[in-house]
């Protein structure tokens, strides 16, 4: 049997890794995942449920019993979710219920491409390419105001401060945190557009493919 083909695909917020990820998974014939949508959904249960996100024994429960119909719900792609997400992703009961969640869904034929922030160094560190993708806080910033600032009035500050502290708390960390696995290729989109990204992506993974 072929074994599955797996493509990590990691970065802070708004790189673009998210639709680089996507678009990568059609390029080879591959399912996709985004990672943070498990995040986000716990984080959104607990709120609903009025459990507190710091509640590590409790947001681990949560996440324990997430189906896949809890990544269908409303308010996943909020800022607030998006918060919610990095305070519930720095417990190790949260990201020990969720890493066979992540692997059972890599290991099924024909592979797949995640995407997040720990996929090449914890939950996928034997894939075969490895991306990490970057770019400067205020174009990351930029971008997410502009998804943001389409549904509802936010000053783009605000969007700014809530990236800088994402990459920080996700980055401390001591559970997982975000960083550049050795083998993974760093790709800076900060000055690409999102067609020449991924063309580059598509490029680089090319390359390791064929090592």
């Amino acid at each position: 049997m072929t074994p599955s083909l797996t493509i990590a695909i990691d970065g802070p917020a708004a790189s673009g890794k998210g639709t680089i990820a996507r678009q990568v998974a059609v390029r080879y014939g591959l399912r996709h995942l985004d990672t943070g949508l498990l995040y986000r959904a716990v984080a959104v249960l607990c709120a609903r449920e009025g459990v507190t996100l710091e509640d590590a024994a409790a947001a681990g429960q949560r996440a324990a019993h997430l189906v896949p119909a809890d990544l269908e719900g409303d308010g996943l792609r909020s800022a607030a979710a998006g918060r919610g997400a990095s305070v519930v992703a720095a417990h190790p009961s949260v990201r020990a219920s969720l890493l066979r969640w992540q692997r059972d869904f890599a290991e099924k034929a024909p592979g797949a491409v995640l995407d997040g922030r720990d996929i090449g160094t914890v939950v996928l560190p034997d894939a075969r390419a490895k991306l990490f993708i970057t770019a400067d806080p205020d174009v990351r910033a930029a971008r997410r105001w502009r998804e943001l600032s389409a549904s509802r009035d936010i000053a783009y500050r605000d969007v700014l401060r809530d990236i800088e502290e994402r990459d920080a708390r996700d980055a401390a960390r001591t559970n997982a945190p975000m960083r550049q696995a050795d083998d993974a290729i760093l790709l800076d989109t900060t000055d690409m557009t999102i067609k020449a990204a991924v063309a580059e992506a598509v490029r680089l993974i090319d390359t390791r493919l064929a090592v």
